[in-house]
């Protein structure tokens, strides 16, 4: 378990990489209603994530890389589910989960770096913005305090802005001695600065209280959901992925990949427990990959994607598209799925349900009017 030594212990050791490893990121809101924001860092493809198995082009574009509708889960006449997304197939037939797809952010490149940025951001084009949607988000919401807590190498930049963030992150390192935590604390009690940082990193321990914190993705679900559960904790989470550059041997990687992401939503939605009604989780990537498989197995980069939400309370149990189709004359540049949905007015909409307020004002407010096409209604139920 993580104790007030491990964090200690990693707070000296800040700029330690966590490359590969899921990051948690906490925002405090004084709202009783929680959203959780997964990220699939590098690119997830939608194409065999949510299979158009009915689309007539499919199963020559992707060859190999085809998925046997037997083999997956089927949602509907058009669609079915990836079969290493077990838990969350069940989730769709209690109807708390739903896809969107050919949805993509304003992004229209290939560069992992800059539509990443756009995605955290929330802008039309990469940079143009220093602060990301989730922190801006923040603002519109009643808080009992102007703070937010990160569990990850750093802060992600979907939550950086003028709210206050700290770190919180697990350690291997042995613990400390008490000794030596008595020093640190009376050598830091004289810096305003670091005396400030300090008792900030001994309070979002307390937060943590002990919490579970392996490195898996079952483990990081339950802690977020420890964290959320609190009557004092935060309300907003970001988790990231990575991991989803699949360029080559893609079946069997990306079967891994969807696995974890199943094996991280089955743990929130156990360990939420009775906030689960209360809950909406988002999961969403930067941009899709190539309708087409390439020559080593896999798939290249793309534009649109597919995207999921889940919760007690969601409306689900259905594929919101409007589907391009997958012909040649209907892809994106002749190599994508064309995009036909945005993902910034689909994160508008489920802002809005979720936290009560009007869609198009938090598409003005948060996204500063980047968003394209009408706000979707009926996402949350009640």
């Amino acid at each position: 378990p993580m104790n007030r030594r491990d964090f200690i212990r990693w707070s000296a050791l800040n700029g330690m990489s966590l490359a590969g490893l899921p990051g948690l990121s906490f925002a405090k809101a004084n709202t009783d209603k929680r959203f959780i924001f997964i990220i699939q860092r590098g690119a997830a493809d939608g194409l065999n994530t949510v299979i158009p198995y009915a689309d007539p082009a499919y199963k020559n574009l992707r060859g190999a890389l085809a998925i046997d509708v037997a083999q997956a889960t089927k949602l509907d006449g058009m669609f079915a589910l990836h079969s290493s997304l077990k838990a969350t197939a069940k989730l769709y037939k209690a109807k708390e989960a739903m896809f969107v797809h050919a949805v993509a952010s304003p992004y229209r490149s290939r560069s992992h770096f800059d539509a990443q940025n756009v995605l955290e951001t929330g802008s039309k084009a990469a940079y143009r913005l220093k602060d990301g949607w989730m922190n801006r988000m923040l603002s519109l919401l009643p808080r009992a305090q102007s703070e937010a807590i990160a569990i990850a190498a750093s802060i992600p930049v979907a939550l950086r802005g003028k709210i206050k963030v700290s770190a919180y992150a697990p350690s291997n390192l042995r613990d400390a001695s008490d000794d030596l935590l008595i020093r640190v604390s009376e050598l830091y009690a004289q810096d305003k600065q670091l005396n400030g940082l300090w008792s900030s990193a001994m309070e979002a321990n307390d937060l943590a209280g002990g919490a579970q914190t392996r490195r898996n993705p079952a483990s990081i679900g339950k802690l977020t959901a420890e964290f959320l559960n609190k009557v004092d904790g935060p309300r907003i989470a970001m988790i990231e992925t990575n991991g989803w550059d699949t360029h080559s041997a893609q079946n069997n990687r990306l079967s891994r990949q969807l696995s974890s992401l199943d094996n991280l939503i089955n743990a929130l939605r156990q360990h939420l427990d009775k906030n689960w009604h209360k809950t909406t989780i988002l999961v969403a990537t930067e941009f899709g990959r190539t309708a087409a498989a390439n020559g080593t197995g896999g798939t290249d980069h793309g534009t649109a994607s597919a995207a999921m939400l889940l919760g007690g309370d969601l409306n689900g149990g259905r594929v919101i598209t409007d589907w391009p189709g997958l012909n040649q004359a209907k892809l994106y540049q002749g190599r994508d799925l064309q995009p036909t949905l945005d993902l910034n007015t689909l994160i508008s909409s489920v802002l809005g349900e979720r936290f009560s307020l009007d869609s198009e004002t938090v598409a003005h407010s948060v996204f500063y009017g980047a968003t394209s096409g009408k706000i979707m209604s009926g996402l949350i139920n009640g």
